[in-house]
């Protein structure tokens, strides 16, 4: 016959896990409690306004970038200033200028060197949007979120994982996103490239307030094994 205190501890172990699992949010739930700690306005969608970011590297000089993005007009501009060399791009509806130390007539070469291609002028505006857009760009289209989330630990804190894949056309990583379960602030995440199991996790540190978002001041960024590759820290905003 079954020892009835082992029978009272299973059923009050059920009980808690179903009421742990009755409390944990859906993976919608917690997207949409972090956007509203992060844009409570829906701000984001109407944004225009001016960053002023600095990357620091290990052994290596700073790196300035002053963006401005205007969101409902589709506009986009980056300043970027590193030693000696300023180079200038623009997206504007699909139409892309680049300039180096003010110049824009340019050899094939400087273009190649400098990267100055409309492709990559798109590519920036993306990597800019989508990395201080955070957590409101995942309601684009072609976001896929994996419906159970994790209460997890990392970096020696306990998270909520909002994990993320994207449709083919639109991304080929993996993306878990560490939500605090108390006040539902984004303070990390991490992706994984599909191809080859590489990656890297980035750091959150500090809240500004740009019209009315919370976005994270500084990123630290490293190799899913480590490695220190840099900080973007967000020097001012308007």
């Amino acid at each position: 016959m079954p020892n009835k205190y082992l029978l009272l501890g299973a059923a009050s172990l059920a009980a808690l896990t179903s009421c742990t699992r009755e409390q944990k949010p859906t993976a919608q739930q917690l997207l949409d409690k972090t956007i509203a700690y992060h844009d409570p306005d829906n701000a984001w969608e109407k944004f225009e306004g001016e960053l002023e970011i600095v990357l620091e590297m290990p052994e290596s000089s700073d790196r300035i970038t002053r963006i401005t993005l205007d969101r409902p007009d589709d506009y986009f501009r980056a300043e970027t200033i590193k030693d000696s060399t300023v180079t200038v791009r623009t997206y504007d509806k699909g139409q892309c200028t680049f300039t180096l130390n003010g110049r824009s007539e340019l050899s094939q070469d400087e273009i190649e060197t400098h990267r100055g291609s409309c492709e990559r002028t798109a590519f920036m505006k993306d990597y800019y949007s989508y990395l201080y857009g955070l957590p409101m760009k995942l309601r684009d289209p072609g976001t896929q979120l994996q419906p159970e989330v994790k209460l997890d630990t990392f970096q020696n804190k306990t998270y909520y994982v909002l994990k993320v894949s994207y449709d083919p056309e639109v991304g080929k990583d993996t993306w878990s996103f560490y939500i605090n379960p108390e006040t539902y602030a984004m303070e990390a995440y991490q992706f994984v490239h599909n191809d080859n199991g590489k990656g890297e996790y980035i750091l959150l540190e500090g809240l500004d307030t740009i019209k009315g978002m919370m976005i994270p001041k500084d990123r630290h960024w490293y190799t899913n094994e480590g490695k220190f590759l840099g900080s973007d820290r967000l020097r001012s905003a308007e």
